[in-house]
């Protein structure tokens, strides 16, 4: 998929100003009563623009709550007329799709354990072929940006051009105190390939507990994401799933009015005053990779010192002493010792590449 890639901004599928998109709902479809009760309330939030619910719930074990499917879709057309709040549903087959169609519901998603099943994903991809709906395509499971787009590539060739991305988190061997680790590395490095792509946070994924849930937001806000989705339940105690994550509406309201939405762009004077400090980190760049070179090309030199005599590569007494020393000196200039430490590794890790290439071509000699 090219950065020209015809994906339209989230104002044109969706009357937003200068607010986000807003996104709420419990996350399963339990009853009537419940989704009424919710949506009435979520209705009086003038930043809640659609309804969320799960209709077909993809549960891990058979034993647990797997969704009320078609009848709950008539409960989503109910709340549709009754609140005017457009409607979201989560799909994972071509049939699913055409159901949510017949009942109008506004929006799709996909979610993460689709989209980490590319033959799942192009048969969404085919039944939605001459369709105009918008498409939310959550990460997969797994920490793999390459799914990611993948599932992007085939849901925009199919023709779909009213897409978001929804960044939920990612599950990894430790991810506390989060449900899923949030890797905000992946989500920006998709929007720098995809620039015009919404992205929108799904923190109560990432969180997986109501405590944890502004903190996410509002990072994912500062990162400039273009909305939220967040599960909202009018008893979410009761809940038949993911109860803890769930926020009462009146929660989400407060929970709503803490988070600080920034703008964007600035004054004037402002962007003059940003422009000079790019300006000087340009420079400061500039002579990093130049230090870099000069690092190189000395490891290079070692590299080739150690082949004419016959020495190993890794010299793990010598690597301890780089490690301590540098972390020190980090610490003293008031950086980050993890941050320090991450460097030196991917430093030292080019290091060892390099002279084994060098190792190499003697072999082959």
């Amino acid at each position: 998929m090219s950065k020209n890639t015809d994906i339209y901004p989230l104002n044109q599928w969706i009357s937003l100003g200068d607010q986000p998109l807003v996104i709420a709902g419990p996350c399963s479809a339990e009853s009537r009563e419940q989704l009424l009760q919710t949506a009435i309330e979520l209705a009086k939030i003038p930043l809640v623009k659609i309804f969320r619910a799960g209709i077909w719930k993809p549960r891990t074990r058979p034993d647990g709550f797997e969704g009320m499917g078609i009848p709950a879709l008539a409960m989503m057309k109910e709340v549709k007329e009754t609140t005017g709040l457009l409607t979201a549903v989560e799909v994972a087959t071509a049939r699913h799709i055409e159901d949510c169609l017949e009942y109008g519901i506004d929006v799709i998603w996909i979610g993460a354990r689709t989209v980490g099943n590319p033959f799942s994903v192009q048969e969404l991809a085919e039944a939605l072929k001459g369709v105009d709906i918008p498409v939310l395509i959550k990460n997969p499971l797994n920490p793999d940006l390459k799914l990611w787009l993948g599932a992007i590539e085939r849901i925009n060739n199919a023709g779909i051009k009213k897409i978001a991305a929804v960044h939920r988190g990612f599950y990894t061997y430790n991810s506390k105190p989060y449900r899923n680790a949030p890797l905000w590395e992946l989500p920006i490095e998709l929007k720098r390939i995809l620039p015009d792509l919404p992205i929108i946070s799904d923190p109560s994924h990432i969180a997986g507990n109501r405590t944890l849930l502004r903190a996410v937001a509002q990072k994912a806000l500062d990162l400039e994401v273009q909305g939220l989705m967040v599960e909202v339940h009018n008893n979410p105690d009761a809940a038949l799933t993911d109860a803890q994550q769930q926020l009462t509406p009146a929660a989400f309201n407060d929970f709503l009015s803490s988070l600080i939405f920034r703008n964007q762009t600035g004054n004037k004077e402002f962007e003059n005053k940003l422009l000079t400090l790019r300006s000087m980190i340009d420079d400061a760049d500039d002579e990093l990779i130049q230090v870099l070179a000069k690092r190189m090309n000395l490891v290079t030199q070692i590299g080739e010192y150690k082949k004419q005599n016959n020495i190993t590569i890794l010299q793990i007494k010598r690597w301890n002493e780089i490690i301590c020393m540098r972390v020190k000196k980090a610490k003293e200039l008031g950086l980050s010792a993890a941050f320090i430490q991450k460097l030196l590794e991917i430093l030292h890790d080019e290091s060892i590449q390099i002279q084994t290439d060098i190792l190499d071509k003697k072999d082959k000699k």
